[in-house]
């Protein structure tokens, strides 16, 4: 979602300066079956089992369908809530399980691989941005290598893909050295194998994708199409630098257009790869979706997108939301239709059976069947990965070891009023005030914040050490801390704009800096549910028409999430990047002796 300002490429090039300085086995059927029902789900009776193919010459072919989406650069195991999936057991309780890390999700991929002669790969877009060091660090080369080595074979773009715009996202796709930072190894960076598809992204100028729109996987008569598309909103959520001259257009009208030219191309079999989603009735991975009926168990954005696009479309892979769920959802004819996601970061992949009709050409929809597997730890590491994680940690872990503060526990993102939304905005503050006294206060938006501060060491640096790695994965987008001036009428109707507008339906509730104090009550709807009379700084009510110097970051700034008051600031005045800013707060308030505890989050008043 956040920025990419013009301190960012110096700030990479700081990076890349110092560190120059300075510097698969085999699976049990058990561990197989850990997504058992009912986190599966099948729009009807089988014509044979998983894997089966019927023969060469047989009418139907199972394909196997392997699917993830939103890796975000995850290669190493995330830590915290961001490695672990909830798993819903038999008896009705749920259990925690460590997931995600290339080198056990290329395992776990190989081993569904065996057996299933056709089978096809498929991502749901966010492969890269905010991504942990080390990958960001070398913009996210390391990824592109990884999901190389792990035979993905399409992808559709993300609105992450343009975090640093479509020149770089080209450059990801055919290869070459970064064009400021140069090559980070003496081997040229080649891209990726697999395509991007981004059909509903359009030059403004020639009104053509950017990348391709569509592929077609073929093996022995089999030909399956894919659509990629992103969410129409990218704009909303990426900098406007990173979409500057592109046009994204409405997801089904796109797709519905490219199932068209691939149906007149003789390819009827064909699923969208669609980066937008939906909201679970569930937090555990395997919860029964289609219960009581289908699709009863999902909601949001692509629920209702999934009710429109073309019967023509067999499956939808989909991502964006971080969430995990495996449904059928009806077509605009009325036909059950599968729609999946596998969480994000790796945890979970989707295995999917579409079976192919070979006398018609297109899936015969009654025999789809589909689940999410944990990517879960106890299996071999596969070697090729632990081999390309050890290499560019090499080049990373002179500047990603380094202390910049210590903690007494957990500081988590979680909740309406993070302890680590309170945190970095205090620092924000803090920083904001080292450039001008008058700083009022800051307001930091909550997607802008990609992980947990954890106590628990992640390697040799010890309990309770925050490291500039862990840092830079909290906050990896090098946004710029920016001051500006609001009238008081404007800081209200900012805070107002956290529930209505484009957020009303799904709040961004901004996390705020010490001093700043509200009620917010849910029992009302839209802006309402601001109360404004409840607005206080430092314990006195917000002057609406008084002037208040205001720290965010450059995406908010330029009135990014649905905050476009926050675009209407006066007297500008642009600091060094967000990272930096955490990264004193920390240096300057602890020390090992001295941790700083998690903030209260009791900023702000909850009514529900």
């Amino acid at each position: 979602m956040p920025a990419t300002s013009p301190a960012h490429h110096q700030r990479r090039r700081r990076r890349t300066n110092r560190l120059l300085a300075t510097a698969a086995g085999v699976l049990t059927a058990g561990a197989l079956a850990a997504a058992a029902l009912p986190g599966s789900a099948s729009a009807g009776e089988s014509h044979g089992g998983k894997g089966t193919s019927h023969g060469h010459h047989g009418r139907y072919q199972d394909v196997q369908l392997l699917s993830f989406n939103d890796l975000h650069g995850n290669l190493e195991p995330p830590s915290g809530s961001s490695g672990r999936v909830t798993e819903l057991q038999p008896d009705g309780t749920t259990k925690t399980v460590d997931a995600g890390g290339v080198e056990y999700l290329a395992t776990h991929l190989r081993e569904a691989r065996k057996g299933n002669r056709y089978s096809v790969t498929a991502a749901g877009g966010d492969m890269v941005g905010a991504s942990p060091l080390l990958s960001g660090l070398f913009h996210d080369e390391p990824t592109i290598e990884a999901l190389n080595k792990l035979d993905l074979d399409v992808t559709s773009v993300g609105n992450h893909e343009f975090d640093e715009g479509a020149a770089e996202l080209a450059r990801l796709q055919n290869g070459g050295c970064h064009p400021v930072e140069g090559c980070y190894t003496d081997k040229r960076f080649k891209g990726a194998d697999f395509p991007y598809l981004a059909a509903n992204v359009l030059d403004e100028k020639t009104k053509k994708p950017v990348l391709e729109p569509y592929w077609v996987w073929k093996k022995q008569g089999v030909k399956v199409g894919f659509i990629g598309v992103t969410l129409e909103g990218t704009p909303d959520i990426v900098s406007a630098e990173g979409v500057k001259g592109l046009a994204f257009k409405d997801e089904v009208e796109t797709i519905d257009k490219y199932a068209k030219v691939l149906q007149r191309q003789g390819v009827k079999s064909i699923v969208a790869l669609i980066h937008e989603g939906g909201f679970p009735a569930s937090s555990s991975y395997n919860y029964d979706c289609d219960s009581p009926g289908a699709g009863d168990g999902i909601s949001g954005p692509i629920a209702d997108i999934a009710k429109n696009i073309t019967p023509q479309v067999d499956a939808l892979v989909t991502g964006h939301t971080h969430n995990a769920y495996v449904c059928t959802i009806p077509d605009p004819a009325g036909k059950p239709r599968m729609v999946t996601s596998a969480a994000s970061f790796g945890r979970l992949y989707t295995d999917t059976t579409l079976t192919y009709d070979r006398a018609t050409g297109d899936i015969a929809r009654t025999a789809v069947k589909s689940a999410n597997h944990v990517v879960s730890r106890d299996v071999p590491k596969a070697p090729d990965m632990t081999r390309l994680i050890g290499e560019w940690n090499t080049l990373a872990a002179p500047i990603g070891n380094r202390p910049i503060g210590y903690i007494s526990g957990d500081i988590v993102r979680d909740g309406t009023e993070s302890p680590l939304g309170d945190l970095i905005a205090d620092a924000q503050l803090e920083y904001g005030r080292t450039l001008d006294a008058e700083t009022d206060l800051a307001l930091m938006n909550p997607g802008g914040i990609r992980a947990s501060l954890t106590y628990a060491a992640g390697g040799a640096e010890g309990d309770g050490v925050v490291t500039f790695a862990e840092g830079f994965t909290v906050q990896p987008f090098a946004n710029t801390v920016n001051l500006q001036d609001f009238t008081g009428a404007q800081v209200i109707q900012a805070l107002k704009e956290q529930v209505s507008g484009p957020n009303e339906a799904a709040p961004k509730i901004l996390q705020i800096s010490s001093g700043l104090t509200y009620t917010l009550d849910l029992t009302k709807t839209g802006a309402d549910r601001v109360v404004t009379d409840s607005i206080r700084l430092d314990g006195s009510p917000i002057n609406p028409s008084a002037t208040y110097r205001v720290a965010t970051n450059s995406f908010l700034a330029g009135g990014g999430d649905g905050f476009p008051t926050l675009g209407q600031g006066t007297n500008d005045l642009v600091g060094e990047d967000d990272l930096t800013a955490l990264e004193q707060y920390l240096t300057a308030n602890s020390t090992a002796t001295d941790p700083i505890a998690p903030p209260k989050a009791d900023r702000i008043t909850i009514v529900s």
